[in-house]
């Protein structure tokens, strides 16, 4: 076995290789988020399968990568209301711009699948919505428990943090380029619009690892960022603005407000920490 506490890189890299692989499986074959059932989570559990069996291996606990039993509640109440809040003010701004061009009409609550080209199904019954809030358990367990858990406490045994978060939240931008990459392949995106959406989600999930990373670092378990990326996930999928024209014609807008105001919040927070320190 390779000495990872010494050169945690390829541990780290074999693991993400191998949990992008079920991922590609999932998205090309079973292609799950395209079925009635609206989530690509069975490439999740296979990850969170392979964390816990690689626990024995790099001699961790479940609390020495983040699932500390200490202020649960807490943190998963700080996380939700920062999600809460962040997501207030991108749904207000929506509205107020929908309002002055007199187009807004309601909000609606009904299960989607989110795409880089648009909300895709109108599910509204409870067993879609129950649907909807297990798959994004699943989602945020994996991907916290795996990018700024396993991920971040490997690479600290040899660099700091910084590098360790940098470069988990690479990681995670990488691993959303499934989407635009099977547009392009089943041939309703172009190359160019792939790459676009591509670089942004990349890009936009990027910041949204670092900013998980300082909620990780802020409280000392994962509890809060997970709780944040469920809010963040789940709102887009369940609350939608529905206009005369249209429903989530500015989804990105609101997104981009919700994500940048969460990570100025939690950057301010994380500063602040550090200069008391």
């Amino acid at each position: 076995m390779l000495d990872y506490k010494r050169n945690p890189i390829p541990i780290i890299l074999m693991f993400y290789a191998i949990c992008f692989a079920f991922r590609t499986i999932e998205y090309f074959i079973f292609r799950t988020d395209q079925s009635m059932i609206g989530e690509a989570f069975i490439h999740k559990l296979a990850g969170i399968l392979l964390l816990a069996a690689s626990m024995p291996l790099f001699r961790y606990s479940w609390a020495e990568v983040g699932f500390s039993h200490k202020k649960v509640l807490r943190n998963i109440s700080l996380g939700a209301l920062l999600g809460a809040v962040v997501f207030t003010v991108g749904y207000g701004i929506e509205i107020l711009i929908q309002l002055s061009a007199g187009n807004f009409t309601g909000l609606k609550l009904y299960v989607t699948s989110y795409s880089v080209l648009g909300n895709r199904g109108m599910q509204s019954s409870i067993l879609f919505i129950m649907i909807c809030i297990a798959g994004n358990m699943i989602n945020v367990i994996m991907e916290e428990g795996v990018f700024r858990g396993q991920f971040v406490r490997l690479a600290e045994e040899k660099y700091s943090f910084f590098a360790a978060c940098i470069l988990s939240s690479v990681l995670f931008g990488v691993w959303h380029i499934m989407q635009p990459l099977r547009n392009v392949i089943d041939g309703s995106q172009s190359m160019a619009g792939a790459f676009m959406a591509g670089l942004i989600l990349v890009v936009t999930s990027t910041l949204l690892g670092i900013q998980y990373c300082m909620l990780y670092k802020l409280t000392g378990s994962l509890w809060a960022g997970m709780a944040a990326h469920f809010m963040n996930n789940t709102t887009v999928n369940l609350l939608h603005v529905v206009t005369a024209s249209g429903v989530d014609e500015l989804l990105t807008v609101r997104i981009a407000i919700a994500q940048t105001l969460s990570f100025l919040i939690v950057l301010f927070l994380y500063i602040s920490r550090n200069r008391k320190a």
